[in-house]
């Protein structure tokens, strides 16, 4: 019984689902007339996004072909897929899929209109066995408008008199047409009355359903394969309205793909003539260069520029439904000046000077930036990282030491780096989340970059006659820099034992004590049962110590660096078959489990190319060229299609889900922030020295060795004792009068405290100065009129 006229059965249908992450292609025009962005997996379209990059509005788009009889093939199951790239690093792709039992070809031709809101595919059907008629052709489309797979609603329908197929949901509309007018149309729910269940069951379009939804919905039209001799141009338009998405899918069939074909690689040709790549670091970077160039290009969003999200991606996406609404596609602050890094090693300083913007726009009032965020600046996840705080100051400060920025540039930023400096010494150097978001407290690699910020920031401070903040800002960066080993370097375990060192950096200290008095303390790893989920702190370990030397606060050959590059490789590296790739830290339970099924909310943390590439500039740090290439070409091996993946499966091959050794996982692919990381690698290699070191890290204390010469009492950090050499530095949030006394209250004398102009007031004392054992002392607060009723004391050592 024929379906046609009849509103589709199964609502809602089945629950919405996303798609694989692991793309083999991605693009979208490189001007700002057109919001359609695309991705490519398994041979068909997978998400569309429309209008900003952080919208996804499609599941995938894909051809099914049968005999009408007893032959059912569905292109991204049944076929052999060659994905290629029409030039190096032009992002549009001719996707060949050939019939696993060798029955037809599809060739396929994949772009966007460069002036209309439409996604193009030129699609060449050929028959190898039979002939053309003794096939049928069928388009399914899943639509996923707004983020979202439930609530949408599709029909059949026309636009002046052109048969196409719309969806809709809330104020998005996507419109499906062909060169050749549709045979036939159907949209029903999906796992009930869609086109798939249809062709599947009867092998040819039994069912034409003329509207389906709100629910999940999947949009089916048969192309006129005999009338067209297998040669069609499909077009799918977005726009707000049904009429504007059918007008941008009939312009683009009219304009033709060729005339769209030479505009969109001619914009694309004319972009990377505008950087400068440098040597390639093995045999196939040239081409990878330009795919990494243009990845960093494509995830910039064209509404809000300078904005660039951390993949266009839903990791284990078969897995996530409705309620993973923002997946990858968010502005991560740190992917984000990670990605302007690569763009200013490309030397495309428009480009960095629009990131740079964007970040002073979606600083929050107080001075930090979210933990992720939309497009528009509304943030998603609600954690405070403060590496995300730092890295801003560090890559406005790249950007002057490589003279991107004029003067008057330098002083508008001045009002952001700031606001963030005033952040960082209020709420440092703890932070709620490390740069894995897993964990908080003094962690590595958000010590290493709130120090060298503070650094950088001071330089500022002073350019904009502002002396006491700077030298502020630097007393404070050397005070942290000076307890990094207390807070973080362990030494005697069963572990460093075993591996022959004395001791090595651990992956974070959750609560500030000195590391021995945390010798024995158990913590919670996150993504683990609840059964396996507390370790020992001391086997906390991470190549987040390397961080210390790629921000210039220790030297690679440091004993401590050492040490703990040893246990890195012990306990972290995998061997793959092309080279090494590190592990994010012990205990990681971010990636599938060891059966292979999608990450669940636990699993087992799987190796991370991009650390390969950091890896590779320790090495670079270290002298060894010739070991960092090596590694270059590794990271290299990774791609996939010449896209990143966040992470690669590090066990035995399980073909079933599609994992094999030393290849992508299901994680994210493309991670823009691997591809920065190469990009910068390839820059580190032509310089011979690490492109993005902090200059006045590296100045102060590998050049100079600067030591502390204060050190800070904080109600939130209290010090029980310091050194008679040493300067008590007693801070406060609010302006008070310290009352103090050296012989237990014998006598007393008051200091006022002075203001940073950071939101940080201090008094200073002198060990030296301090005549009795002890400095004694409570706060008088001014603003409130009252006495804190409570005494506090520090102890005075002599040098042991």
């Amino acid at each position: 019984m024929t379906g046609k006229w009849l509103k589709a059965p199964g609502s809602p249908g089945i629950p919405a689902r996303w798609t694989s992450s692991a793309k083999s292609g991605l693009g979208k025009a490189i001007n700002a007339a057109s919001d359609v962005s695309f991705t490519v997996s398994h041979g068909i379209i997978n998400e569309i996004y429309f209008p900003w990059e952080d919208v996804a509005c499609t599941r995938d788009m894909g051809l099914i072909v049968t005999d009408r009889k007893t032959f059912f093939s569905e292109e991204k199951r049944h076929a052999e897929h060659r994905i290629k790239m029409i030039g190096d690093g032009l992002p549009a792709y001719r996707i060949t899929n050939t019939c696993l039992k060798k029955r037809y070809r599809i060739v396929k031709e994949v772009m966007t209109d460069t002036i209309r809101n439409t996604l193009v595919q030129r699609v060449s059907f050929r028959a190898l066995k039979g002939k053309i008629s003794d096939y049928g052709l069928y388009v399914l489309l899943a639509p996923h408008l707004g983020n979202q797979g439930s609530e949408n609603s599709g029909w059949c329908g026309d636009y002046k008199g052109v048969s196409m197929l719309f969806a809709r949901r809330d104020n998005l509309t996507l419109a499906l047409a062909c060169s050749s007018p549709w045979k036939k149309q159907s949209v029903g729910f999906v796992g009930f009355s869609d086109g798939w269940q249809d062709l599947m069951q009867h092998k040819q379009m039994e069912w034409e359903y003329r509207n389906a939804g709100p629910g999940n919905i999947a949009l089916t039209a048969q192309a006129d394969l005999e009338a067209s001799g297998g040669e069609l141009l499909i077009a799918l338009g977005f726009g707000y309205t049904e009429n504007e998405a059918a007008h941008y899918a009939r312009g683009s069939i009219l304009s033709g793909f060729d005339e769209i074909r030479e505009a969109y690689l001619g914009e694309w040709r004319s972009w990377q003539k505008s950087f400068s790549p440098p040597k390639p670091a093995g045999s196939p970077a040239g081409k990878l260069f330009r795919i990494s160039a243009s990845v960093l290009r494509i995830h910039e969003a064209k509404r809000a520029r300078g904005g660039i999200i951390a993949s266009m991606s839903v990791p284990w996406g078969e897995a996530k439904g409705d309620e993973d609404i923002g997946g990858y596609h968010l502005v991560w602050p740190r992917d984000l000046v990670e990605s302007s890094g690569g763009l200013l090693a490309l030397n495309a300083k428009q480009d960095t000077l629009r990131i740079l913007t964007y970040l002073m726009v979606t600083q929050e009032a107080d001075g930090h930036w979210a933990q992720n965020m939309w497009l528009e600046g509304t943030p998603h996840w609600k954690g405070i990282q403060m590496d995300q705080v730092a890295l801003p100051i560090l890559l406005i400060d790249l950007c002057r030491q490589n003279h991107v920025l004029k003067p008057a540039r330098i002083h508008r930023y001045w009002h952001t780096v700031k606001k963030a400096l005033s952040y960082l010494v209020q709420n440092g150097p703890y932070t709620e989340q490390d740069r894995w978001e897993r964990a908080g407290g003094l962690s590595l690699f958000t010590l290493a970059a709130e120090i060298a910020a503070l650094l950088a920031g001071a330089d500022f401070a002073e350019e904009n006659n502002e002396p006491a903040m700077a030298a502020y800002c630097r007393e404070t960066a050397d005070c942290w820099n000076a307890h990094i080993e207390r807070w973080t370097y362990i030494t005697d375990t069963d572990i460093s034992r075993s591996s022959g060192v004395e001791g090595y950096y651990i992956r974070l200290n959750p609560t500030g004590a000195d590391m021995e008095a945390l010798r024995d303390q158990r913590v919670r790893v996150e993504n683990h049962p609840e059964e396996s989920s507390t370790v020992l702190l001391s086997e906390l370990i991470s190549p987040d110590a390397l961080a210390l030397v790629r921000f210039g606060l220790r030297a690679p050959d440091d004993p401590h660096i050492c040490n703990t590059v040893r246990m890195i490789d012990k306990y972290l590296k995998v061997d793959t078959p092309t080279g090494p790739c590190w592990h994010r830290y012990t205990h990681d339970g971010y990636g599938e489990h060891e059966d292979g099924s999608p990450y669940d909310g636990t699993g087992i943390g799987r190796a991370w190319p991009l650390l390969t590439g950091e890896r590779a500039h320790y090495e670079i740090a270290a002298g060894n060229i010739e070991g960092a290439r090596e590694l270059a070409k590794t990271m290299e091996s990774f791609s996939h299609n010449g896209l990143f993946p966040e992470q690669i499966w590090d066990a035995a091959d399980i073909p079933d889900r599609e994992l094999f050794f030393g290849k992508y996982s299901g994680s994210a692919m493309p991670l823009v922030w691997a591809h920065a990381e190469y990009i910068k690698l390839c820059r580190s290699l032509k310089q011979r020295k690490v492109f993005d070191m902090p200059r006045h890290a590296r100045e102060r204390y590998l050049h100079n060795q600067r030591p502390s010469a204060v050190e800070i009492w904080r109600f939130e950090r209290p010090l029980e004792k310091i050194n008679k050499n040493s300067i008590l530095r007693i801070e406060t949030h609010a302006p008070a009068r310290i009352h103090w006394s050296a012989d237990g209250w014998q006598t007393t004398q008051d200091a006022l405290t002075q203001y940073t102009g950071l939101g940080i007031y201090f008094a200073d004392f002198p060990g030296n100065a301090i005549t009795g054992p002890a400095l004694v002392f409570t706060f008088y607060w001014m603003d409130a009129d009252r006495w804190e009723h409570k005494d506090f004391a520090v102890e005075i050592i002599a040098d042991p």
